[in-house]
């Protein structure tokens, strides 16, 4: 090898190791940002009593309050997605958030309930732009590890969502609603990131290297009837995993309470034991499934946690932390997998897939809890896990989805023969 070749491409790996760097700053900035617009949006259900108390609502306005921002979170997500699938938009995200911005200054001085709505609206809106633009930042970030990019993306909102409703505690509820404006600080600091971020990506438009969103995930060529089924198929797993998610998030303090007769600070904390295994489970899901493939994952994550969830209703005290600690590790790392492997099974869609998902998770939770709440009403909280404990069961169905690996990790894991140095 000639010294001219040998410095091209020492300075070729250099420039590749630089780009390496500046993407994983990307996808740090991305993660730190979704981690604010998920704790942006879960401070308004910390302050329902607040606005309950100082509007003199009732419980039908106050499920009003949800439904308008879980629509606005969730359905508007896939045209969110389909929208800049067309036409890529890179300033979006900073948009997104300052619709979050608008919708948290105008709810700090709402004077009337409409007010209120329109308010959360805004804040549910951003949310809609967020998730599939910057699930899609995250993929182009990667390095091609978009399983471990997807998990640390998601985990930043893990970590956000159980933020909020401290912060809630500690800054909303001594100042009252006003003090909701101080968020707007928030807002304002993942606005100037977004920007930044927005810059890189019409940098790497600029520079031609949009196929890194698609190296080694192109799916191998499927009929549409069998990427049909596959999408049933994976919406079906979705629904499995966030119902019974929605059973633990919403109901886990009231079983303890119930069952076990726990104080509520008592229950709280085997809540954030859970909570905790939840990120954990989110962080690893997507390495893992870069390194085996992402159905392996799925089946591991839907159908593994069974043997679990069916115990759970019967065991004690003490089984049920260390139960629950299991289910949140091994479901949570279910989503990661699905969202990676479908935008695999469709590729060139990362928008699309992204604001599908994304929003089926936001609708998913909001019905599961409305639902399971009906269900324990008219029966018990007990008999509500009882029932859900059957529902990773439709794991089994992850063995109508066809394998989608990328040509990367088979040739890695199928390739024998030594580097050549």
């Amino acid at each position: 090898m000639s010294a001219g070749t040998t410095l091209t491409s020492a300075a070729g790996a250099g420039r590749e190791a630089q780009l390496e760097r500046t993407a994983f700053r990307v996808l740090a900035a991305i993660s730190f940002c979704h981690l604010l617009n998920d704790m942006l949006q879960s401070v308004i259900p910390a302050v329902y009593p607040l606005l309950k108390a100082s509007y003199h609502l009732d419980f039908g306005q106050i499920g009003l309050i949800t439904l308008t921002i879980q629509l606005t979170a969730s359905l508007l997500q896939p045209l969110v997605g389909i929208y800049t699938d067309r036409k890529p938009t890179p300033y979006s995200l900073a948009a997104g958030m300052a619709f979050t911005l608008s919708g948290l200054v105008l709810l700090a001085a709402a004077p009337t309930f409409p007010m209120i709505l329109v308010a959360v609206a805004c804040v549910g809106m951003g949310s809609s732009v967020f998730h599939p633009e910057s699930s899609r930042v995250a993929r182009m970030a990667s390095g091609g590890q978009h399983g471990l990019a997807q998990s640390l993306f998601q985990v930043g909102g893990n970590a956000g969502s159980a933020l909020g409703p401290l912060l809630a505690a500690f800054i909303v509820l001594p100042g009252g609603q006003r003090s909701i404006a101080w968020f707007s600080l928030a807002a304002l600091l993942a606005i100037y990131i977004l920007w930044r971020v927005g810059a890189w990506y019409k940098a790497q438009q600029r520079a031609g290297t949009k196929s890194r969103t698609r190296k080694a995930g192109t799916a191998a060529a499927l009929s549409q009837r069998r990427v049909v089924i596959a999408i049933t198929v994976l919406v079906l797993l979705i629904f499995s995993k966030f119902f019974y998610m929605a059973s633990l998030n919403s109901y886990y303090t009231f079983y303890l309470i119930s069952k076990f007769h726990l104080s509520v600070r008592a229950a709280q904390l085997y809540l954030f034991l859970f909570l905790g295994s939840v990120a954990a489970g989110t962080i690893i899901g997507g390495p893992v499934g870069d390194r085996i493939g992402r159905k392996y994952v799925i089946w591991c994550s839907i159908l593994g946690v069974l043997p679990f969830t069916l115990l759970l209703p019967y065991v004690s005290l003490f089984w049920t932390g260390v139960l629950t600690v299991i289910i949140g590790v091994v479901l949570a790392s279910a989503f990661s997998a699905i969202l990676v492997y479908a935008q695999e099974l469709v590729p060139g869609k990362v928008g699309t897939i992204s604001g599908l998902f994304f929003g089926l998770a936001f609708g998913m939770g909001g019905l599961g809890a409305a639902l399971l709440g009906r269900l324990a009403d008219a029966t018990s909280i007990t008999f509500v896990y009882r029932v859900c404990a059957f529902l990773p069961a439709l794991g089994l169905l992850t063995a109508f989805l066809p394998n989608v690996e990328p040509p990367r990790r088979r040739v890695d894991a199928g390739d024998a023969e030594p580097r050549r140095t």
